[in-house]
């Protein structure tokens, strides 16, 4: 009964009374308008990529499928052919107010890291730049940092570019991907 009650303030949004009689704030976060920017990510995508790995450069394609997870969050699942072998990604991406940051993770099918995102919009409000950290390319043992920029090109097209900083200190791109929305989505 107790769960069924803890559910029922929930549901509401409310303030109840904790355990020693102090008031607990049981109200639910707003959307802002940076969760309203990531609205016009959400949709059916066709996706182009081309990867550089070291001299070799490999064209991908595949589709995203992007939902809302609530008022909050976005959640995108997409799906790649590598040479015959699907590979699947899934990310989320909200904003913590909190923080002045946008959130979020990725993690793919074929890695067993879980990338941790933090990131700011742009003063234009077109480019999304989100940073993280994973496995340095050339030694997995060590770490990188990573960027991923997602830029809105219109209502229907965006790119991301995604870039690693080497060893050296400087940033290089080792993937754009271009994302065209699929009619009707």
């Amino acid at each position: 009964m107790k769960t069924l009650a803890l559910f029922a303030l929930l549901s509401v949004g409310c303030v109840a009374v904790g355990d020693s009689g102090s008031e607990i704030d049981m109200s639910f976060d707003q959307p802002t308008e940076q969760h309203a920017w990531l609205q016009q990510l959400v949709g059916e995508w066709d996706v182009r990529s081309e990867a550089t790995m070291g001299a070799e450069t490999m064209v991908v394609e595949g589709t995203e499928t992007v939902a809302t997870f609530g008022d909050l969050w976005i959640v995108s699942d997409g799906v790649m052919d590598f040479g015959g072998m699907e590979v699947a990604a899934r990310m989320t991406l909200g904003y913590d107010p909190a923080k002045e940051s946008f959130v979020g993770t990725w993690v793919g099918s074929v890695h067993d890291d879980l990338w941790v995102y933090r990131g700011q919009l742009d003063h234009g409000r077109k480019v999304l730049v989100l940073e993280t950290e994973g496995p340095h390319f050339s030694d997995p043992r060590e770490r990188a940092r990573y960027r991923d920029t997602i830029e809105i090109l219109g209502p229907d097209r965006r790119r991301m570019v995604s870039t690693m900083e080497g060893l050296d200190g400087n940033w290089a791109t080792f993937m754009t991907a271009e994302y065209t929305r699929r009619s009707g989505s």
